[in-house]
């Protein structure tokens, strides 16, 4: 052997260790990134008032997520409320509010026709809500099924994000 050819097949040794690596590398963080799953503990969350409960697929949640950002987040930044920040979309807000909004189907209601925090008075013609479809053109496109999603990623997140959701600057 040359000394040419020592250096080719070491070199072409060296070649084929690091693709090797760098592929192994890149299954073993994408998988991880992928096989990311939030546990059903955190997805299951109340589906009324009545005490039962439902458990959100990651298709529902992701779905949440998205029409949340899509549609809420401009006000709800972070489970926040920029109309009212002493009104934020913590569990302890929304289960202090009348009637209680901390259930799948009575968040949907209130998307529906919302009140406001002690229930009294509507807001449609302030809150985003299906009575008010032309004031707010967004709610036109949303099904039933995208509320019940949105409601579903407001419930999970205070298990998901902690404090961050509805905490405000000073719990970040």
């Amino acid at each position: 052997m040359t000394i040419p050819s020592v250096l080719k097949k070491t070199l072409a040794s060296v070649v084929i260790v690091y693709v090797t690596l760098v592929v192994v590398m890149l299954l073993l963080t994408t998988g991880s990134a992928i096989a990311v799953e939030i546990d059903e503990s955190i997805r299951t969350v109340p589906l009324n008032n009545n005490g039962m409960q439902t458990t959100l697929s990651l298709n529902q949640l992701a779905l949440g997520r998205q029409k949340f950002n899509n549609s809420c987040a401009q006000c709800h930044l972070d489970g926040g409320s920029k109309t009212n920040p002493d009104v934020d979309l913590s569990t302890e807000t929304l289960a202090l509010a009348t009637p209680p909004r901390n259930s799948i189907e009575s968040i949907v209601n209130y998307l529906n026709e919302p009140t406001t925090y002690d229930g009294v008075t509507s807001l449609a013609a302030f809150h985003p809500s299906t009575l008010e479809p032309e004031i707010f053109p967004i709610m036109q496109s949303l099904s039933e099924d995208d509320l019940s999603a949105i409601a579903g990623y407001i419930l999970t997140q205070p298990r998901i994000v902690g404090q961050q959701w509805a905490g405000g600057k000073p719990k970040r």
